[in-house]
């Protein structure tokens, strides 16, 4: 799997898990965190997942944390054209 295939699964992921907890959240009036968002992507993610490996990279976990910033933020689809 290419970087941009996997980045953009992991984003699809992630949104999935965004809209899964927030509506949940919504619907319960439980707060979450971006960890719980971080942990349901890390949990339906296949054991063999690629994982960053380079020194000093960021962890797959820091990765998913940021895309999910970017998402509640509304970063992820603001048009930087």
């Amino acid at each position: 799997m290419d970087m941009q295939t996997l980045a953009a699964d992991l984003i699809s992921r992630t949104e999935k898990a965004v809209e899964q907890i927030a509506g949940l959240s919504a619907h319960t009036g439980i707060t979450f965190k971006v960890t719980d968002i971080v942990d349901a992507v890390e949990r339906d993610l296949p054991a063999d997942y690629p994982a960053p490996t380079a020194e000093g990279a960021p962890t797959r976990r820091d990765v998913i944390a940021a895309i999910t910033e970017d998402i509640l933020t509304g970063a992820m689809y603001e048009d930087h054209a």
